[in-house]
């Protein structure tokens, strides 16, 4: 069975015309280089019970998609069957960051302690609503404390030790 651990990218939504090109929704941060030409990357089934490597020959943006063509891939019967399925690279392939960025499985299950001590609970999601990033935060008993990704708010993310510390401005909580 495969080991690896592998992140989302994009999924496949649908064929483009007729000569093998797909539509993909992507789900990465980092498009113009998962995307590339010659970037390989792997189909997943929604079951996740097969899987194929593929390689990008060809990309470009279209509507808020990505339209990709696929090395090998010359006509829509060739893709149709791979509607639904996920683009996925591995956790070993990702792109490096710059201090003070994070990946979002990084964040999911640090603890979040404010600046007095306290502790708040553990976040389960994150919310992507536009300016900025919203963190989930599932206290030990009681109500989701979401947390504005911010400079004023969000004060030291440490990934090592999963510990996130917050200041809680007035009329957060």
């Amino acid at each position: 069975m495969d080991q690896k651990q592998w992140l989302s990218v994009g999924k496949v939504v649908n064929t483009h015309g007729i000569r093998g090109e797909v539509k993909v929704v992507s789900q990465t941060d980092f498009p113009e280089e998962r995307f590339a030409p010659n970037s390989v990357l792997t189909l997943f089934d929604a079951d996740n019970k097969n899987q194929l490597e593929v390689e990008i020959q060809s990309a470009r943006e279209h509507k808020g998609m990505f339209i990709l063509k696929l090395k090998g891939f010359e006509n829509i019967n060739e893709v149709e069957k791979y509607k639904g399925w996920a683009l996925k690279v591995s956790k070993e392939d990702l792109v490096d960051l710059d201090e003070g960025e994070y990946y979002h499985h990084q964040i999911i299950g640090c603890s979040v302690v404010t600046d007095e001590g306290a502790e708040l609970g553990v976040i389960t999601e994150i919310l992507v609503p536009g300016a900025n990033d919203v963190w989930v935060v599932q206290p030990p008993k009681g109500k989701q404390v979401l947390i504005p990704v911010i400079d004023e708010v969000v004060l030291d993310v440490n990934i090592t030790s999963k510990i996130v510390k917050v200041h809680l401005m007035e009329g957060l909580i």
